[in-house]
Order: structure tokens, then C-alpha cells, then sequence
């Protein structure tokens, strides 16, 4: 009788540490040092903001327990922090923090070798509005006064932004096809610099999300003159949309959220899954959306990955009718 009640506790035993059942592949790793956090912008960008404010956040709830470095691989687009994730194939203590460009970097890239679908999906956390904006002082009260001044001086006006397959080049694409406007998209590789040639005078305009702008448009030096969103945004509520303005293009979108290296174990995704389930329900996270005005966006496992299917049809769709091309 001893012999069978041990055998039992054996084959128990054996059930749980194999990892049956999602609790128990959950349980069965736990970060032991540093996650190391990357993005693919420069510091002072949308990504770079985004990340540094979920660890912050992650650490003062108690989420996880290691400490999260943000790791800034900046360069073509998205492609410089794809191709540093598929080299950390497998790592268990290393994540990316994707947006929109990621799925549309490759799509027009032909020198590109990571697509998303290389990487391992995880959570997508928020979709993110933007504004169009232009300095305090500008001459430009609407969006029809800079559509106006682009026609009348084609390739004068210039726009600070970031990678040319991001949503803010793309913006410019698709109101220059419907209105026939033309002005120049000046590439930065960080988000201050964007903001910093902006207010120096060195460019005329610039899309950007209220999280980023926040401080400069709070302090007037900043003026917003269009919302790039359906409906108007709650804290600008007298800035009216492209749509009102009498400009009828597609919104883009941005989504933001968290991606693994290749061949990562299935415990690992299970534990960040859960990691994140915790998180979006923390009251420090939910305060952090109505701060920026983020609309909870949360996704996870076969939704998420109809997502990004999706969501790579939509932009190809959007690249097209901008004149763009389109490579695969």
C-alpha cells in the first residue's frame, strides 16, 4: 500500500513540474534578472516614452520583479530593433515594443528581412490617437490654412517626423493625394528632436501624439490645428477632425504593445500573458490611459494575431492609395 501512494505522489509530482495546464507552464519561469526592453526609436520618441513609462508603472505595482531596461535600436524604420529581436532567438529576458510601423516597414522595404510574423506576439496594449501641430506662432489657424500654403508654395512646408513607413509620413501621404498639397517630410531619428526642430522654427508642422506632446502644448507653445482621429478628442475638444476640415482620408491606425524574440518557450509567453492580464487591471495603468488619452487596446494570443493580419491588409490598402510602394 506505502508503494502505490508513493507511486502516486510520483506521477503527481511528475504532472505538475512537466507543465500541464497553463498554470503550471505559468509558474515555471520567472524572470532571474533584467528584462531588457527594446524599441525602435531613439530616446525621446513615442516608443522610448511608452516603454519607460510601462516599467516605471510595472514597478511601482509590483508586476513584475525584476527590474525592465529600456534598449534604444534606432535605424530603418523598425527594422534595426526586428532584426536585434530575431537575434536573441530564444531568450527568455528580452521583449520588443512594436507600433504600427513595425507591421508597415516591411511592406515597403525590399531590403527588409523581418517581417512580424518572425516574431513572437505577446500583448498589444493600447491604440493611440495623434493631432496635427504646429508652433504657437505659425500663421497656420487650420488645417486649410497649411493646405492652402502647401498649394500655393508646393515643397516649401516642411513636417519633422520619424521613419518614412510611420504613421505620421504616412498622414502627409494620403492629404497630399486628396488635396493635391505638397510638402517636404523631414526624417529625425528621436522624438525630441522632431519636437525641438519643431519649436525652433526649423519645420513648419508635425503629427504627434498628445502623450508626447503634452507638457508643450499645455505650455502654448504648441498649437493644434486637426485631430487625425474619427471623432474629436476630449482634450481638444474645439479641434476639429481632417473629416470636418473637408478632408475625407483614412485614419491610421497605431496600435502599441509587446512582442517576444523567435522560439521563445511557450512558459514564457504564458507568463508574460499573464504578466500583462494583472497589469491592464492595475489602477496605476487605467489612470495612465485617461492621462493620454490611450483607448485600452488589449489583445492577446489568435486575436492578436488577427490583428496584425489585419491590420498589414489595411496598411497596404493605405500605402497604395498614397502613392507608395508597396513591395510585398
Amino acid at each position: 500500500m506505502k508503494r502505490s501512494w508513493y507511486c502516486l505522489l510520483l506521477i503527481t509530482s511528475g504532472l505538475v513540474l512537466s507543465g500541464t495546464g497553463d498554470f503550471a507552464h505559468a509558474a515555471a519561469f520567472e524572470p532571474t534578472k533584467p528584462i531588457e526592453a527594446v524599441v525602435h526609436t531613439g530616446p525621446g520618441g513615442g516608443s522610448d516614452i511608452f516603454a519607460r513609462a510601462i516599467a516605471e508603472l510595472m514597478q511601482k505595482e509590483k508586476t513584475i520583479s525584476q527590474r525592465m531596461q529600456v534598449v534604444n535600436k534606432s535605424g530603418g524604420g523598425s527594422a534595426v530593433a526586428m532584426s536585434y529581436l530575431v537575434e536573441k532567438k530564444g531568450d527568455t529576458h528580452t521583449i520588443g515594443f512594436f507600433t504600427g510601423v513595425w507591421v508597415t516597414n516591411p511592406l515597403t522595404t525590399a531590403a527588409a528581412k523581418v517581417m512580424i510574423s518572425d516574431l513572437t506576439p505577446i500583448v498589444r496594449l493600447v491604440l493611440e490617437p495623434a493631432v496635427f501641430a504646429v508652433k504657437a506662432d505659425s500663421p497656420y489657424k487650420t488645417m486649410k490654412d497649411f493646405i492652402d500654403a502647401a498649394k500655393r508654395n508646393p515643397n516649401q512646408l516642411k513636417q519633422s517626423g520619424g521613419s518614412i513607413t510611420g504613421r505620421d509620413n504616412l498622414v502627409r501621404l494620403v492629404i497630399e493625394k486628396a488635396t493635391g498639397a505638397k510638402w517636404v517630410f523631414v526624417s529625425f531619428p528621436s522624438g525630441g528632436e522632431r519636437i525641438a526642430n519643431l519649436l525652433g522654427g526649423h519645420v513648419d508642422a508635425m503629427v504627434i501624439e498628445p502623450q508626447e506632446a503634452g507638457e508643450h502644448i499645455k505650455a502654448g507653445n504648441m498649437r493644434v490645428i486637426a485631430a487625425l482621429t474619427d471623432k474629436r478628442l476630449p482634450s481638444f475638444p474645439n479641434v476639429p477632425t481632417l473629416k470636418e476640415q473637408g478632408i475625407d482620408v483614412p485614419v491610421i491606425p497605431q496600435a502599441r504593445g509587446i512582442l517576444a524574440p523567435p522560439g521563445v518557450p511557450k512558459e514564457v509567453i504564458l507568463y508574460w500573458e499573464g504578466v500583462f492580464e494583472r497589469f491592464v487591471k492595475s489602477a496605476g495603468w487605467k489612470q495612465y490611459l485617461e492621462q493620454n488619452q490611450f483607448e485600452d487596446g488589449y489583445l492577446k494570443g489568435p486575436a492578436l494575431n488577427k490583428f496584425f493580419d489585419e491590420l498589414a491588409v489595411k496598411m497596404r490598402e493605405v500605402l497604395k492609395e498614397a502613392g507608395a510602394k508597396v513591395v510585398r
